[in-house]
């Protein structure tokens, strides 16, 4: 993020509806103010998402096994962490009926019911802080809007939102309500897993049917418009600016959005087939690039139609990244989600140090290609191999497996499952330990478990070091990506100013790739590319076997 202003590319007047306001910083600040308090969560990744599943799933297996809980009563009573992240709607309603319900149809000791209750209540508080900002958020953007409104320009279309999680929804839960019907009454287990599957089904059903209902509904008559800047971060979300923050410091929400010719239906007419697939190929490549590299699409000015809040539906129609196409309309694929203050302030604070670190790095990558240029002998081919941050990596792994084997008993859990696990791991283990990528006058050559891999310099799309994962990857769809991980102690790197040989290995290759005259002059042979791999996976995995037969 950019602490200087900005000049947003324009949207035409003629895709801005009469009357239209900006929404200038002083109103999206008391939207942002209308938020609820910190400690309420409203924006949660995947990781938290899935993490929110398992547990749920764990906890209502606990519940079933240990607390005496029948099957459905464990399962609903562990979707409501779950329906907090993803649909607070239900816990307004499912709360107050359970504390009916429940105690009537599943008596529970006290030592168990009363946690229960508390976390109930604690859910219910939480649920309905966010419902009710979502009513203060929809009217602070009313009131912003000044009572101008317009027609969507897609009114009329059909759309896709919430069909796919309907039908999977149906699917998962069809499969669990299956489950469960045909479960022994002895395996309470499962049933409640199946259940619990089951709930997660309808959960995904109705997250289908409100999107779809939400899309409709901002469709039936003309909605509140206002005009905001926007652009694209690096994780393809759309983020969204008031009208004046020109060096785009505070975002007020992030939106998945698609455009309208995604769903196969064009809004603005092009003129020629082959012209569209070279300019889309252009789009998709200059997409991949800057997620690469972590930067954010340019400003841009937008019409916002519908009221943003927590779980919103709405419609941007911006102007387009290229001055001379006509502006883009997208509908929003998944709920808009607020942003805090204390987010833009660490996005800054972060990108700084980010920037900072990348260009020391850049540095460091250009001297040490330099001294190898400079070097007597200069032009040899180099080579960049596993390090000790790789063998520490792989000793971790092995000594976590040991005492799980010597554990298990009985042949099934000992050789077969163990097994497998052995013949996976010496495969990951061989890759991990015996790496290397090696450059020559051709390009970048990386060894793998029978045969080498190539890279022409011509044909590198990106060389990154991001957090804990060396990429490095071509533009040409037939070569897989080459990615390698590794610890890191960010803080300690900074605090000692310790260098990562990632970082190393990424800024060397990034300087040759970069500079023609610091690549190597001579063509590797064969065995400089690297050896095979799988010599070493053989003997791994015999020293696995050897060692489950043998310990005790």
């Amino acid at each position: 993020m950019s602490t200087n202003l900005q000049r947003p590319l324009p949207l035409p007047a003629s895709a801005i509806p009469d009357g239209c306001l900006p929404w200038d910083g002083e109103q999206a600040r008391r939207w942002a103010e209308a938020a609820p308090a910190r400690w309420v969560p409203v924006r949660f990744d995947m990781g938290v998402q899935v993490g929110a599943v398992v547990a749920g799933l764990v906890g209502a297996l606990l519940l079933s096994r240990h607390a005496d809980v029948a099957p459905w009563a464990a399962a609903v009573l562990a979707l409501h962490g779950v329906w907090l992240v993803a649909r607070p709607e239900v816990v307004r309603f499912s709360v107050p009926v359970l504390l009916f319900v429940v105690p009537l149809q599943q008596p529970m000791e006290w030592a168990v019911s009363v946690p229960v209750l508390a976390v109930l209540l604690l859910v219910w508080v939480v649920a309905m802080l966010r419902l009710v900002a979502r009513r203060r958020q929809r009217e602070t953007a009313l009131a912003a809007a000044g009572g101008v409104t317009a027609v969507l320009p897609d009114k009329g279309k059909t759309f896709l939102r919430g069909k796919a999680l309907i039908g999977f929804g149906a699917i998962v839960t069809t499969a669990g309500a299956v489950t469960a019907a045909t479960t022994g009454a002895d395996d309470g287990l499962l049933r409640t897993a199946a259940l619990f599957g089951s709930g997660l089904g309808l959960t995904v059903v109705l997250s289908g049917l409100l999107g779809r209902r939400r899309a409709a509904a901002l469709r039936r008559a003309p909605v509140p418009v206002l005009r905001v800047l926007v652009r694209e971060n690096a994780d393809v979300e759309t983020e969204v600016y008031a009208a004046d923050d020109l060096g785009a410091l505070r975002p007020l929400f992030t939106v998945s959005v698609s455009e309208l010719d995604d769903e196969g239906e064009p809004f603005f007419e092009k003129a020629d087939d082959d012209e569209d697939d070279d300019e889309d190929e252009a789009e998709i490549e200059a997409l991949f690039d800057r997620v690469d590299s972590g930067e954010p699409g340019p400003l841009r000015e937008a019409v916002l139609y519908g009221t943003p809040h927590d779980g919103a539906e709405i419609l941007l129609v911006s102007a387009d990244e290229d001055p001379e196409e006509p502006p883009v309309t997208e509908r929003s694929q998944g709920p808009v989600r607020p942003l805090s203050d204390g987010f833009g302030r660490r996005r800054i604070v972060g990108e700084k140090r980010a920037g900072t670190r990348k260009a020391a790095y850049q540095e460091l990558g250009r001297i040490a290609a330099e001294a190898a240029v400079a070097e007597p002998g200069s032009g040899a081919v180099r080579r960049w191999r596993a390090g000790w941050t790789d063998r520490l990596t792989a000793v971790v792994i092995v000594l976590w497996f040991v005492p799980v084997v010597m554990n298990e008993s009985g042949w099934f859990w000992r050789y077969v499952l163990c097994g497998t696990l052995v013949a996976a791991g010496s495969l990951f283990l061989s890759h991990r330990i015996a790496w290397t990528v090696t450059a020559d006058s051709e390009g970048l050559w990386f060894n793998g478990f029978r045969r080498t891999r190539h890279i022409a310099w011509d044909d590198i799309r990106v060389v990154r070091c991001k957090g804990s994962e060396l990429t490095i990857d071509s533009k040409r769809a037939t070569f897989t990506t080459w990615t390698m991980h590794s610890a890191r102690w960010p803080r300690l790197e900074l605090r000692c100013g310790w260098i990562h040989p990632y970082e190393r290995t990424a800024a060397e290759i990034t300087a040759m790739w970069k500079d023609p005259a610091l690549r190597p002059t001579v063509a590797a042979s064969d065995r400089e590319r690297g050896r095979p791999q799988w010599p070493l996976a053989l003997i791994l995995a015999l020293v696995f076997v050897a060692g489950l037969v043998l310990l005790p």
